[in-house]
């Protein structure tokens, strides 16, 4: 997390963090495994009411942020949700109510003051399926039919779309991206769960069968959201950068505190070099992390939608995925047989950094992006 924080944002992050600790402690978060979607609605409400949902929206729509650098503040809150796995489509709400606040028109207010509130849920359908899994691929179709829109497509994995009221679905025209709010019980939308090593969020496969919504569900115009699509992906990468900061951090406080507690031969296990030498190594992985996430949120807040942020962005993801790894997997190695116990608590945070390390393209994926964003500034020199 940022080196340096505001009273303001120090405040927002240990509310936050006092809450998470008070109702989604680890037996919680065992107890929810089954549970069909992972939190409740009045917990998710009591989150909105601490600003959760609000740090990305103007103040002009009702929303506001902390230290005026909505992405920054927001990133604190997602590292908070790493540190403890806690459930809630965080990202996934926030890129939506972004994505509301700063399309042209009113259309959506009513929409959108449900999602500032707690009462509602929006989730983002972006992915998609082989063929079209790779990072920015978009096969879903867009088409106009008189006063309609008709989508047709597959869009998987979608976090908590069977609690969502509406879908923010971003598709393909004729003339480049679109983007279209559909609400979840159209005719034609189909919603069939995942499988997800994480206990506590929920991913979906949804489907639009020639789906028909009317020319006013637009976010934005038709044909021209490639950048606002793109300032999207930017946000979702910081936050997954965020929260997979805090999973590392989180699991490396807790192997730092076994090593000195364990006994092995009359001595502390944390005091034999070779383990010595790991944690320098991890310790070096997490605050090199740390840096690299912070650094992405503050480019992405000042500039989303530049080649630097979207670099920054790409870099974090990229190395963050790897790292974060590297450090979970060296962190139950270190355990023993109890860290790969379902008993143990480590395992949340490996289970965390999983599954956002492969949200928004994986860590080889933004490599390739990264080449070519150095590929086009070169070109341009």
């Amino acid at each position: 997390m940022l080196l340096q924080l505001t009273s303001d944002q120090e405040l927002l992050r240990e509310t936050t963090a006092r809450f998470l600790d008070e109702t989604v402690p680890p037996a919680e978060l065992r107890r929810l495994r089954d549970d069909p979607v992972g939190f409740g609605d009045a917990w998710w409400k009591r989150g909105a009411e601490l600003g959760w949902t609000s740090l990305l929206v103007s103040e002009d729509d009702g929303g506001g942020s902390i230290s005026g650098r909505g992405l920054v503040d927001l990133s604190l809150i997602a590292y908070e949700f790493g540190r403890r796995a806690a459930p809630g489509p965080l990202v996934a709400s926030s890129v939506v109510a972004a994505a509301l606040s700063s399309a042209s028109g009113a259309r959506h207010t009513p929409v959108l003051a449900r999602l500032l509130s707690g009462d509602a849920i929006a989730t983002w359908c972006f992915a998609e399926p082989r063929p079209n899994d790779r990072l920015g691929a978009i096969a879903l179709e867009i088409r106009r039919d008189g006063g309609d829109l008709v989508l047709s497509g597959v869009k998987r994995p979608v976090e908590a779309a069977v609690r969502a009221s509406h879908l923010l679905v971003t598709g393909r025209t004729a003339d480049g991206l679109a983007q279209v709010l559909v609400p979840a019980d159209t005719p034609g939308v189909t919603i069939a769960p995942m499988q997800s090593v994480d206990l506590t969020r929920r991913f979906h496969v949804v489907t639009f069968d020639r789906v028909r919504v009317p020319v006013s569900a637009l976010v934005g115009e038709l044909g021209s959201a490639d950048a606002q699509v793109e300032r999207q992906l930017q946000q979702a990468l910081v936050l997954l950068a965020a929260e997979s900061v805090g999973a590392m951090q989180r699991g490396f406080d807790m192997t730092v505190d076994w090593a000195f507690d364990r006994y092995s031969f009359g001595r502390p296990l944390a005091s034999y070099q070779a383990i010595k030498h790991r944690f320098a190594d991890l310790k070096a992985w997490l605050e090199a992390s740390h840096a690299i996430a912070d650094a992405a949120a503050a480019a992405v807040d000042a500039g989303a939608g530049s080649d630097e942020a979207a670099e920054l962005a790409s870099v974090a993801k990229a190395y963050v995925g790897d790292a974060g790894a590297e450090v979970l997997h060296d962190c139950v190695q270190i355990h023993g047989g109890i860290g790969v116990t379902f008993e143990h608590d480590l395992h949340f945070f490996l289970r965390r950094l999983t599954v956002d390390r492969a949200l928004c393209g994986t860590p080889a994926e933004h490599r390739v992006r990264i080449a070519g964003l150095l590929e086009r500034r070169a070109e341009a020199a």
